[in-house]
């Protein structure tokens, strides 16, 4: 079992940064990357952005690419994502995932475990 907490939602002007944290515990040695998603009201949940746990592989949404980092710590089992020029439309609920492989990091069968997510709130 693994649980995900993330952390460091909030309300950020356009053009503004946050920085989210997700942390991972419990049974963590087989996750081989971890991913973020994000869903807005009334539309599908989206791909952000997902890197390895062993490897430095990224990948990130069309929506995000150039805009988001995102990077990780195996030390304390966290995965962060740097959001910089935030726009409305980066307004959701933006949701850690710990992946075990086998799929694109896109997809979402790739993930075994979802975190509650934490809210972020872009305004003009």
């Amino acid at each position: 079992q693994v649980t995900l907490v993330e952390s460091g939602g909030g309300v950020a002007r356009a053009g503004g940064s946050l920085e989210l944290s997700c942390v991972a515990n419990g049974r963590t040695s087989n996750i081989d990357g971890m991913g973020w998603f994000r869903q807005a009201p009334g539309k599908e949940r989206e791909f952000v952005a997902a890197i390895g746990w062993q490897f430095d592989t990224t990948a990130y949404g069309d929506s995000v690419k150039g805009r988001f980092t995102i990077s990780r710590d195996n030390a304390k089992n966290t995965v962060y994502l740097q959001m910089n020029s935030l726009n409305r439309e980066d307004t959701g609920v933006y949701i850690c995932a710990a992946s075990f492989g086998g799929a694109l990091w896109s997809d979402f069968s790739r993930y075994r475990y979802w975190g509650q997510g934490t809210q972020v709130t872009v305004s003009e």
